[in-house]
């Protein structure tokens, strides 16, 4: 997403999350609980599970929850077996949507994610129909931040790409397996970001405003709010009046 536009919809979307707290709570030990599992529970050789801590502490999650659900991934505690699932479809105004899902029962998954697509004018598509407009990265936003200096912390410390809009915004583009150390080198440089993760990222948009941009809002939600669902990535860009 470029520009303001970019900006707005992360603020929108953070907004939600805080608004969610319980549910981020279910899937982040999901997804802690998965990492572990499949790449060991060293966060220090396990970038995935680096990451899925991270969001946990942000999310003031306690200790004990986090080794519980790292536990049950190496085995060391009894848990639930979960598979990861990727749904494509699309939305209002054709935008692309993919979700992914993590689930012990994949009959009731498609299911309901295929509910929340017809409910609110969308279509559950084949896989890989829109698989391909999207890129797997990461990215830190700050504000205010000297261009140059952060600029020369950033690629030094192994970023991708930094990119200036402008409203003065700065976006630092990672390796998905590099998100979590380009992060920590900026704060020990004194660089704190007001947003990042790593995301499905759409490399062509739909931008949707009034009524379109608020039916693909409920679909959105509708999707986040299932109970297997771990993240909704989309092409859209919402615009609201």
């Amino acid at each position: 997403m470029a520009g303001h536009s970019k900006w707005a919809n992360i603020q929108h979307k953070k907004a939600r999350a805080d608004a969610k707290r319980g549910k981020i709570f279910t899937k982040l030990i999901k997804e802690i609980t998965v990492a572990a599992r499949l790449g060991g529970g060293d966060p220090a050789s396990n970038p995935r599970l680096r990451l899925a801590m991270d969001k946990a502490w942000d999310a003031n999650m306690p200790k004990d929850n986090v080794q519980r659900a790292i536990d049950k991934g190496t085995g060391n505690l009894e848990g639930v077996d979960y598979v990861e699932l990727r749904y494509e479809g699309y939305g209002i105004g054709g935008a692309a949507l993919m979700v992914d899902c993590m689930t012990d029962n994949k009959t009731r998954t498609v299911a309901d994610v295929r509910h929340a697509f017809n409910k609110h004018g969308g279509n559950l598509g084949t896989d890989g129909c829109v698989a391909f407009n999207f890129v797997h990265q990461g990215y830190l936003v700050f504000a205010g931040a000297d261009e140059d200096a952060l600029m020369e912390a950033a690629l030094e410390a192994g970023a991708e790409d930094v990119v200036a809009d402008e409203d003065g915004m700065i976006e630092v583009i990672t390796a998905p397996a590099d998100w979590a150390q380009v992060k920590n080198a900026l704060e020990q440089a004194g660089f704190k970001s007001e947003d990042g993760d790593v995301t499905m990222r759409a490399q062509n948009e739909t931008v949707l405003t009034g009524d379109d941009a608020e039916k693909m809002q409920k679909l959105i939600d509708a999707l986040e709010d299932l109970d297997d669902v771990q993240n909704v990535y989309t092409s859209a860009v919402l615009q609201f009046d």
